[in-house]
């Protein structure tokens, strides 16, 4: 398949790559395969969301408490929202509903008693992992299969795309920004 012909989504990049014209092809294959791995990975996240009966900002505050939780580091609602990128009020609806549905705990911190804690319950942490410990066995085994300086060579072609695609405004040429993807 020559670099200016589309793939199977009819998405594939037309402008030739910077550098070797011969490297346009393969450069196109290499972004085509960071959208099939995105939207595998979207599918992924919507069918744990569904088994959970969560919806997006849900999960993401479950994980974002999760890893909390992991690091010893406590979530306040206001840390919460920050993260989230919502208000205080809707950050109070999201918890509201999180402990009614059994996912997260306010509790009173151990070092200022007046301060309040947003935690994920010891059910939900069994839950994620559950649903997701197959998927993170499957990616460390390909990731496992790969050369140190192969992983080296994605992890920065990962990072640098991540910070090219935060970046985005309107006025780059993108419909909108691009909201941060924490789930």
């Amino acid at each position: 398949m020559s670099s200016g012909s589309s793939g199977p989504s009819g998405d594939r990049p037309q402008s030739p790559a910077p550098g070797d014209p011969a490297d346009a092809g393969a450069l196109a294959d290499l972004i085509e395969a960071v959208r099939r791995y995105r939207d595998a990975e979207g599918s992924m996240r919507g069918t744990s969301r569904d088994s959970m009966h969560l919806g997006k900002t849900d999960m993401t505050a479950l994980r974002l408490m999760l890893r909390a939780g992991r690091t010893g580091t406590p979530l306040s609602a206001a840390a919460l929202a920050r993260q989230l990128e919502i208000s205080s009020a809707a950050t109070t609806v999201l918890v509201d509903r999180l402990e009614k549905s059994g996912h997260a705990e306010r509790r009173r911190s151990a070092t200022d008693r007046r301060a309040i804690e947003i935690w994920p319950t010891a059910t939900t942490d069994d839950e994620v992992r559950s649903t997701m410990g197959v998927l993170h066995e499957r990616m460390m085994g390909v990731a496992a299969a790969l050369p140190a300086r192969d992983c080296a060579t994605i992890h920065r072609f990962l990072l640098q795309l991540g910070a090219a695609m935060s970046g985005m405004t309107a006025a780059d040429g993108a419909v909108q920004a691009l909201p941060r993807q924490n789930a």
